[in-house]
């Protein structure tokens, strides 16, 4: 059984990478469409979203503990 703190560090490194690899794309996928945003705020966006992110992951990390741990 995986505990919750060990859930949250996975959850919270998954998330950190996603981070990076969204910023990156942001900054090579906006200029395509025409979004010319400052670099400020594509960090801004980013962290909305991996904050976003990283409680959904940990909720469904949850989610497949309790599930695994009731069969």
């Amino acid at each position: 059984m995986q505990t919750k703190t060990i859930s949250f560090i996975e959850s919270l490194v998954n998330v950190v990478i996603g981070y990076g690899i969204a910023i990156v794309s942001q900054l090579i996928i906006f200029p395509v469409f025409g979004i010319d945003i400052p670099l400020s705020d594509n960090f801004i966006i980013g962290l909305w979203f991996t904050l976003i992110s990283l409680i959904r992951s940990y909720v469904i990390r949850r989610w497949f503990t309790v599930k695994i741990n009731v069969n």
